[in-house]
């Protein structure tokens, strides 16, 4: 597993090419799957042909169904009231917390920030021309553009915020190391995402509703008609995605097969557990 997240998270081809070697000699299987079938532009980051930054997870998109799990059964209006008063809520408590920040960067970003510092020092810095510099010291060097943002360690160029390498150079520079990062991180951009209120819609009677859009007849959509049993409520998995089944034997006890499966001859086994299994 730790070779699978280094390969996710890996800034430059070179290395990502090693850790891909790695898992392919343990894994072949596993390797083949994430290379023809998912496609490395899916899931790695040196790959990703547009600005991922630091995101490699979908964990947001999951909160928000964890969220309305309860109230994914109301109707479609009181799903929407519920979604909306939820996300006045969150505006304004962040709202509060940004207006509480004194540092420069977001504190996410700030905290990631900070130890780049104290790495940068010692670090030997050549000027090259007018914006270029080679950085040596370290594991592993890096050659700089101040102009265009980019750095050969592939940190500056993905994450938009400054390596060490680019640190070291723009203290060379003479330059403003907070200049180099992404407005988008910055206390200023933060303010501006919760800076408007949301406001509820109200009750229905106090609704100013335009003439055409009161005359409108909308029609019912088409109902197909309902299979039998309870409805699914549970999301649908993901394309290879394991999920606990529990497989009983009625027979011999254990989990892992059914009755007609069993090959035991004789009482129940212990210490079977239940198996991952495919969804």
């Amino acid at each position: 597993m730790g070779s699978y997240w280094s390969t996710v998270n890996a800034y430059r081809c070179e290395d990502f090419a090693g850790y891909v070697t790695e898992i392919s000699h343990r894994y072949p299987r596993v390797a083949e799957y994430l290379e023809n079938e998912v496609g490395f532009e899916k899931w790695s980051r040196c790959h990703y042909p547009g600005l991922r930054y630091n995101i490699t997870t979908t964990n947001m998109v999951e909160s928000l169904n964890s969220m309305l799990v309860n109230a994914r059964d109301f109707p479609y209006v009181a799903l929407l009231d519920v979604i909306q008063e939820k996300m006045s809520k969150w505006w304004n408590d962040r709202r509060i917390v940004v207006m509480a920040i004194t540092a420069p960067l977001t504190p996410s970003r700030e905290s990631e920030f900070r130890p780049h510092f104290a790495q940068s020092n010692g670090r030997h810095t050549l000027q090259l021309n007018s914006v270029t510099y080679h950085v040596k010291g370290g594991e592993l060097e890096g050659v700089v553009d101040i102009f265009n943002k980019t750095c050969t360690c592939k940190e500056f160029d993905i994450d938009k915020l400054p390596c060490v390498h680019a640190i070291a150079a723009a203290h060379h520079a003479q330059v403003s190391v907070y200049s180099l990062v992404s407005p988008y991180y910055t206390k200023e951009y933060y303010v501006l995402a919760y800076g408007e209120t949301i406001y509820l819609v109200g009750s229905q009677s106090q609704w100013d509703v335009l003439n055409e859009v009161a005359t409108r007849v909308v029609l019912p959509r088409e109902v197909k008609e309902r299979k039998r049993g309870r409805p699914k409520t549970s999301r649908f998995p993901s394309v290879g995605e394991f999920r606990k089944r529990k497989n009983h034997c009625g027979k011999c006890s254990a989990y892992g097969h059914y009755k007609k499966k069993c090959n035991s001859q004789t009482g129940s086994i212990e210490g079977n557990q239940p198996t991952d299994v495919p969804v």
